[in-house]
């Protein structure tokens, strides 16, 4: 049992070490056919969140600074890359995220 407990906390850790943390600035935010989608720059990229509007964790945000934390591959609700947002200065850890999305590069 032992064993069990200390794999389970092994790979909890290591899932929580391969989450990419990095500033969002959203320019621009629209609802197209039900789609939410976030006009945002990170890092010097443009950058495109999705999200399905009846999703839980689907929210349209404000223009701003945010906290994005990208999630480990199969990770998530979306069948691409997803991560998370959260206030700027949250901590990902304590604090509840503002929603989750399908992260596109351009």
């Amino acid at each position: 049992m032992r064993k069990i407990v200390l794999l389970v906390l092994i790979v909890m850790a290591v899932v929580v070490l391969a989450q990419e943390k990095t500033s969002l600035v959203v320019k621009d935010t629209s609802i197209n056919t039900g789609v939410v989608i976030v006009t945002a720059e990170t890092g010097g990229k443009a950058v495109e969140l999705q999200c399905n509007q009846n999703a839980s964790g689907c929210t349209p945000l404000k223009s701003g600074k945010y906290l994005m934390v990208v999630l480990p591959k199969n990770w998530g609700m979306y069948d691409c890359k997803n991560v998370d947002v959260y206030q700027e200065t949250a901590n990902p850890d304590t604090d509840q995220k503002l929603g989750e999305y399908c992260l596109i590069q351009k």
